[in-house]
């Protein structure tokens, strides 16, 4: 099985050894996505629906250079650090997967890499016929 892996800009892929996304056979599956810019910063803190949207829209675009559009997303993941966030992140989720349907799951977590963060995503995505 051919396995292609792709770089991100996240400041910790080189500092712990991961790829933003690794292609393995038919299926394309994204690391752990917050929402960090490219200078490292937290995005939109304090705003778990703004923060979901970023982290999915870098975890997408990411997925889109490897060759998978966002109908091809078959499963959602989302960490939260208050599940109290979960109207919020839903809100997110379906503005931009409501025409896809993924499974999906949401989980509380005890938190992320960065206190600021409040929510990490990962996708999966079948590039087969």
């Amino acid at each position: 099985m051919l396995i292609t892996r792709f770089a991100g800009y996240a400041p910790w892929e080189g500092i712990y050894g991961y790829s933003r996304v690794v292609v393995a056979g038919h299926w394309a599956i994204t690391a752990g996505t917050t929402a960090t810019g490219r200078d490292g910063t937290v995005l939109h803190p304090g705003n778990a629906y703004a923060q979901t949207l970023a982290a999915f829209e870098i975890a997408l675009d990411a997925l889109l250079a490897a060759g998978a559009a966002v109908e091809r997303v078959v499963r959602t993941r989302m960490y939260v650090t208050d599940i109290a966030f979960h109207e919020e992140v839903a809100r997110a989720h379906h503005e931009l997967f409501n025409d896809v349907r993924p499974v999906a799951t949401m989980v509380e977590v005890v938190g992320l890499a960065d206190p600021d963060h409040l929510v990490e995503v990962e996708l999966e995505a079948y590039l087969g016929s």
